[in-house]
């Protein structure tokens, strides 16, 4: 079940808005606030006609609040217990719909604070807690779902420091409603998004929504009842786009019940719509719309067979924008021809799908020419494909069988496959009959790939499937524009003998399995021998016996009952061989080194596969993949072909910086995850890193892994100086250089010699892998060098160290505002951060064209006619003692192997600080350090992109900017 809130803003004035809304997405139930309509103005008519009843309470400036239904309303109650006589314009509204008690809210701005309008906020919520308590406990299941006007969290806001002492974030707000929380009730999206910014607003000022400088105002609340059968929620960000739409997007979050994956049935027409138990026949006649996509298609036959397109499975789910994203099904992969009074279903291997007759006997009364890709799959109760129902589905038919569309080859004499998807997907929505479960079309969703991995990990789904919105369909390909990313690690094998151990009393003991390798010769990769009982057992012994052969099908004969690890000592295992002519699938935990399945299970037979085509299936980078699919097709746009030569990849040109999601999400203190393809291990995630923020390891390296593709760039070729932190941030700390024998294979290094002769590896941070890894070292903040490996003696820059003592930060921004001064009289730029402790850096980009004595005396120099403007509370001493108490002006970190914390490094620091750069706008008094921490900076990066990418930008003309300073100082 589906419910939604939208605040409306103005129905009467979004209507056609709300009704696009409505036919696109099909909510069940919706909460609408600020309907700025009086009662006898609402749209009953109109939303009536969308299939919808309604219930409302209207007012004709301020607000109003309003319950839709597809099922019938009862109105409860129209507003809370309590009476308050100013500013009346907060609205409760309450009925019983669909089994569910729904209380829909608008809950005042408050603005301005302080000030009457506050207080008479903070009175409401007192009320609406009241009310509250009365409904938690309840054995019906109860929502409190609308615009509550407040943000709970740092993360419900893109800047929380702008926000500081608005109505909508003061602590006051933020406490009344961690009250409710506290009654009880479940906020849904931050349930299914703990650490992740989840925006429901965007102003119209400043173009707010272009920069994703949103704001979270609407909230599902959940009473135990309701709240375990919590499994999805998003925002429908896009309408926010929509010309004339409301500054709030729809948000809607999903419930568990008998269908909880199936996609909601559009209403037709009012005047056409025929009765459920009436519609299993369709007209022939076209759609409205489909003559203007198909017009310029030529004609083409109905073609004879199909070869499906294929995706191709990588590591990892990803966010980018042009992929769609649909489930990836657990049945039997067949495309459906229909043509002329006759349909056949076909495998991908040429197989005719004959035994599933519910679905073949209602393509043969279609009255359509068409061809269809989907899959065919077994639902069980809670609506999730089974696929061992799906096999023993002509034996035991309680299964509900159902044919998932997902893509459109051919109508009426027009090929297709060369339209965009998405327009493909709208010609198969508007083609495809919807009068009968038996064939759907798939649901497509547009929403962050990471988001509906995580949600279909949580539905118990085989995985995603993700497809560029503009990609053609490629018969028989196996495309980089349709990436599978699995939940549950699975493959197709070839069934080449069985086993049965000493004593046992079962028909096998377990499967001997394999691959074909790119030669074609058949690799013994195991054994399964779980996902059995007697009944299937014996089944598969009736399709063994014909095959039993007395020679191994395998390139080399296995040991059947070699011991392992797992399983040290031997079963007395005796093989008989097959001809390796059956395929199934299992499901395994992981390939050991020496290329064996862990843990396997057995979970089908694939008639539908030729043995010669099962291969095993390795995870391609999903990175490279979704760049280079990109590169494909930009140079598409412009007319070019990609151009490869044997064994090379194409070209990759800089993309704009994403931010991944979250890397760890459980809550157990070990962890492992692949990151560039390594595997890295992270351990004591629960331990507090900054004790008094309460901000632990787990979180120190979800930073890191968010800041990744922002940060990398500044440590890529770099040795590192390695400040450790094991104990956190009040632990003892040390240094660490040399990783010699330390560093995982895969880590690259740089040998060094020192100034003693001693012969060090220095680890160069040339990944996210190598970043990470450092975290789990406990090095909190990340130490460059200023040069590359490449260029050791050359520095990329020069670096202006501005180290307070006592000084106020407003005096670091003076000094900082003079370094400013002296680099735009000599026509050089400047790029600030700050430093996450107590000072600020200035980086000067130099291109590595010059040496660290070159830098160190240019810096000199510049400091010096700093120090000449402000000379009271600035000094060049460099020993602590001689400065008394001023800041110091540093000019010698520019010399080989000195580091200062990185761009975009935490701190070691209360607050979990972060050197962030800011623009010099942003550099005058009233800057703090704790404008940049570990809960904003990732926000922060998503509105302002990189400030530092100059830095590594071609450099300055050092030797006529060094006359032009000097110059100036003489």
């Amino acid at each position: 079940m589906k419910i939604a809130t939208y605040n409306i803003n103005g129905i009467n004035g979004r209507l056609e808005i709300l009704l696009r809304w409505l036919k696109e997405a099909q909510p069940d139930v919706v909460c609408l606030q600020e309907l700025k309509s009086e009662n006898s103005k609402f749209p009953k008519t109109a939303i009536e006609e969308a299939g919808y009843q309604a219930i409302w309470h209207g007012q004709k400036s301020w607000n109003g609040v309003a319950i839709l239904s597809k099922t019938e309303i009862q109105e409860l109650r129209n507003d809370l217990p309590g009476e308050d006589e100013e500013f009346t314009h907060s609205r409760y509204l309450e009925a019983f719909t669909n089994g569910l008690v729904i209380g829909c809210i608008y809950l005042p701005n408050g603005n301005p604070y302080p000030g009457p309008k506050f207080d008479y906020k903070l009175r409401w919520f007192e009320r609406l807690a009241e009310h509250a308590k009365d409904l938690v406990d309840r054995d019906l299941p109860v929502l409190l779902i609308g615009d509550y006007n407040v943000m709970p969290t740092e993360l419900d806001t893109y800047k929380p420091e702008k926000y500081i002492n608005n109505a909508l974030f003061r602590p006051e707000t933020r406490e009344a409603y961690k009250a409710l929380i506290d009654q009880g009730w479940t906020d849904a999206i931050r349930k299914l998004y703990p650490n992740e910014r989840i925006y429901t607003f965007w102003d119209y000022l400043r173009d707010a929504y272009g920069r994703n400088a949103g704001l979270r105002l609407d909230h599902f609340l959940l009473n135990p009842k309701v709240a375990p059968k919590l499994v999805a929620a998003k925002v429908d960000k896009h309408v926010r786009g929509w010309k004339g739409a409301s500054d709030h997007a729809p948000v809607w979050i999903e419930l568990a019940d008998g269908e909880i994956i199936q996609p909601k049935r559009k209403n037709k027409d009012h005047k056409n719509q025929e009765s459920e138990d009436t519609g299993d026949k369709v007209a022939s006649s076209d759609p409205k719309g489909l003559t203007e996509l198909m017009k310029d298609l030529p004609e083409s036959p109905i073609p004879a067979k199909v070869k499906p397109m294929k995706a191709t499975l990588v590591d990892e789910p990803f966010d980018e924008p042009g992929w769609i994203y649909e489930i990836k099904w657990d049945g039997y992969r067949a495309v459906a021809i229909v043509n002329n009074g006759e349909a056949s279903l076909i495998s991908r291997n040429d197989l005719v799908f004959d035994q599933f007759g519910p679905i073949n006997d209602l393509l043969d009364e279609w009255d359509l020419n068409v061809v269809l890709d989907g899959e065919i799959v077994a639902l069980n109760d809670h609506g999730t494909a089974d696929f061992g129902a799906l096999q023993n589905w002509r034996n035991n038919k309680t299964a509900h069988l159902a044919f998932y569309v997902f893509d459109i080859l051919w109508y009426n004499g027009k090929d297709l496959t060369e339209l965009p998807l998405r327009i493909r997907r709208e010609i198969l929505d508007a083609v495809l009959p919807k009068e009968h479960d038996l064939i759907k079309t798939s649901p497509t969703f547009e929403v962050g790939g990471i988001e509906f991995f995580e949600a279909a990990k949580r539905m118990g789904l085989e995985g995603i499937i993700a497809k560029r919105a503009d990609s053609v369909y490629t018969a028989d390909a196996r495309s980089r524009e349709w990436l599978k990313i699995k939940a549950k690690r699975r493959q197709e094998v070839v069934i080449a003998g069985f086993t049965r151990n000493e004593g046992t009393g079962k028909y096998f003991s377990a499967l001997a399995i394999g691959v074909h390798d790119q030669a074609g010769v058949l690799r013994y990769i195991g054994k399964v021998g779980t996902g059995f009982n007697a009944a299937s057992q014996k089944e598969l012994m009736e399709q063994f016996e014909p095959l039993i052969t007395t020679e191994s099908p395998f390139d080399i004969e296995p040991d059947v009952d070699e011991p392992s690890r797992f399983r040290p000592r031997r079963l007395g295992a005796k093989a008989t061989w097959l001809k390796p002519e059956l395929v199934c699938e299992v499901e395994f935990a992981e390939i050991t080194s020496d290329g064996k399945v862990r843990q396997a299970s057995f979970k089908g037979m694939r008639t539908d596969k030729n043995p010669k085509d099962v291969v095993l299936e390795i995870e391609a980078d999903t990175e490279v993949m979704v760049k280079e699919t990109e590169l494909q097709a930009d140079l598409e746009d412009l007319g070019q072909p990609v151009l490869k030569t044997p064994g090379s990849k194409p070209v990759k040109p800089e993309r704009a910086h994403k931010t991944p999601g979250v890397l760890l999400t459980s809550n157990a203190d070990t962890e492992e995850q692949k990151v560039d393809g390594h595997l890295i291990k992270f351990t004591h995630l629960n331990k507090l890193y900054w004790p008094e923020d309460k901000i632990t390891k787990r979180e120190m390296f979800n930073y890191y892994h968010q800041v990744a593709p922002f940060m990398v760039p500044y440590l890529k070729d770099r040795p590192m100086s390695l400040n450790r932190f094991p104990g956190g941030i009040h632990g003892e700390s040390f240094y660490q250089k040399n990783v010699k024998d330390k560093a995982p294979d895969w880590a690259k290094t740089m040998p060094h010699t020192n100034d003693k002769g001693e012969e060090k590896d220095y680890l160069l941070g040339n990944d996210e892998a190598t970043l990470l890894w450092m975290a789990t070292l406990g090095c909190i903040e990340m130490n460059p060098w200023f040069s590359r490996a490449q260029s050791p003696d050359n520095p990329d820059y020069c670096v202006i160290d501005l180290d307070p003592d006592k000084q106020h930060f407003d005096q670091v921004i003076e000094a900082a505002l003079e370094v400013k001064k002296v680099l735009d009289a000599i026509g050089i730029p400047g790029y600030p951060k700050t430093s996450g402790s107590t000072g600020m850096h200035i980086y000067i980009p130099l291109g590595a064209q010059y040496s660290y004595e070159q830098s160190q005396l240019f810096a000199n120099i510049i400091v010096k006619l700093v120090h000449q403007q402000i000379p009271k509370f600035t000094t060049l001493e460099r020993m602590i003692a001689n400065r008394k108490g001023k800041m110091y002006l540093d000019f010698l970190q520019n010399r080989p192997g000195a580091t200062i914390a990185g761009v975009y490094s935490l701190r070691p620091k209360p607050g979990a600080t972060v050197s962030m750069p800011v623009s010099w706008d942003e550099v005058k008094p009233g800057l703090t350090m704790r404008d940049f921490t570990i809960h904003n900076a990732v926000g922060r990066l998503r509105e302002t992109g990189d400030l530092f990418a100059g830095v590594l930008g071609k450099g300055i003309d050092l030797m006529q900017t060094l006359k032009q300073a000097q110059n100036l100082f003489s």
